[in-house]
Formats: structure tokens, C-alpha cells, sequence
């Protein structure tokens, strides 16, 4: 599975509605699959949501340390990939990390995101936790 940014946070922050729903799923995953955007855009979502920066840098760099977490670093190909998915989609709201995800998950076959986000379903992929 995708661990997508809401699924990180969803697994750090203990007071997160969906916790231990996130836990669960990610201990019993076997596939941990995320990028570099994802873990970019979780440092600043965690610290808008007003998480400690000194918890978000740990937490930040467990998952670098985690040797069962795939990080695809995103690289030109990718990034641009991810902008033809936004040009294709101009009636969606999705970012660029979105974009890049879906480009990724489809490359990978993957099917399943650790995600509250539901634009993953817009683009016919499923989303773990639903509100």
C-alpha cells in the first residue's frame, strides 16, 4: 500500500480519530510503499496542525530509518508525469504529490492508500480510511 500523507500523520498523532485504524493497517501491511513529496508535504501538515517540531523531525526520520518503507525518490520523470496526470484531470483539485502518487501506484500496480484523502478514489484507487 501508498502510506500518503494523512496516513502518516493518522499513525503519529495518537489524538488522530483514525489512530488506530492507521496503526493496524500498517502493521499488518505487507507492502510500504511512499515518496519523497509525501514525506515532504507531512512536515509541513504535522506543523500546521501544530505538532511539535522537535516530534515531527523524529518521527520524519524514523521513516527514513525504517527499512520496511519503500521511499521512491521523486526524480524528473516522475515530477513530470505527475504534471501531464494534472493537465489530464483539469476539473480535480488534486496537488502534485497527489498526482505523483497515482503515477507511482499505477506503475507499481498498487491499488490501496493509507490515506483519509478521496481523491485517491477519484482516481479509482482505495482509500483506507474512510471518515
Amino acid at each position: 500500500m501508498l502510506i500518503d500523507t494523512s496516513g502518516f500523520f493518522s499513525i503519529h498523532d495518537r489524538a488522530e480519530k483514525q489512530h488506530h485504524r492507521a496503526q493496524e493497517l500498517y502493521q499488518n501491511s505487507q507492502s510500504r510503499l511512499t515518496t519523497s513529496y509525501i514525506l515532504a508535504e507531512y512536515v509541513a501538515l504535522a506543523l500546521v496542525r501544530g505538532l511539535a517540531r522537535k516530534r515531527v523531525v523524529a518521527f520524519s526520520e524514523e521513516v527514513l530509518h525504517d527499512e520496511s518503507v519503500e521511499i521512491v525518490w521523486v526524480n524528473e520523470d516522475l515530477h513530470r508525469n505527475g504534471l501531464d496526470l494534472l493537465r489530464q484531470r483539469p476539473d480535480k483539485t488534486y496537488s502534485l504529490c497527489d498526482a505523483v502518487s497515482f503515477v507511482l501506484m499505477r506503475e507499481r500496480g498498487e491499488t490501496e492508500a493509507l490515506t483519509t484523502d478521496r481523491h485517491f478514489e477519484q482516481e479509482g484507487l482505495v482509500r483506507l480510511l474512510v471518515p
